[in-house]
């Protein structure tokens, strides 16, 4: 059991490191978001940036109005691949549990033979890994990582 709070500690400690990184920079003006980002877990950076559009929030809008709710630790393994980052247009309020709070991004874990998990951050930096029931294929189609 500690091992599982451990592994998860450091999974959100270095996500939060990545996130407040340099890759995760602000829009250029003539884009109205911040890009989508896709991290790849095993070589430990950012692979892909890209834009983000009315599409990625439409997905990232299902996703979060499918949570089912909280979801248990990670394990320490090696199943996920990658995590994807998609900025809001604007923030959103989730309820879960009889906890509300207020996120700006959206994580989604791609795990290998597990269900996908989101993690939101709330206004003191706090993590919430999320269940949700939404299909996630089509998102992994546009992003094209990893490749169908």
């Amino acid at each position: 059991m500690r091992q599982k709070r451990l592994a998860a500690l450091l999974l959100v400690l270095s996500l939060m490191f990545v996130y407040a990184s340099s890759a995760f920079a602000a829009a250029p003006e003539d884009q109205p978001f911040k890009p989508v980002q896709v991290f790849d877990v095993k070589a430990g950076k950012v692979v892909l940036s890209t834009p983000n559009d009315k599409q990625y929030q439409e997905f990232a809008n299902k996703w979060i109005a499918s949570i089912t709710g909280l979801a248990p630790q990670l394990t320490n393994d090696d199943s996920c691949n990658y995590v994807y980052r998609v900025p809001l247009e604007k923030p959103v309020t989730i309820s879960v549990n009889g906890t509300k709070l207020v996120a700006d991004d959206v994580f989604l874990f791609y795990c290998d033979g597990k269900p996908p998990l989101l993690l939101v951050f709330d206004e003191q930096r706090r993590p919430y890994l999320l269940l949700f029931k939404e299909d996630i294929a089509p998102f992994i189609k546009k992003v094209g990582i990893p490749a169908t």
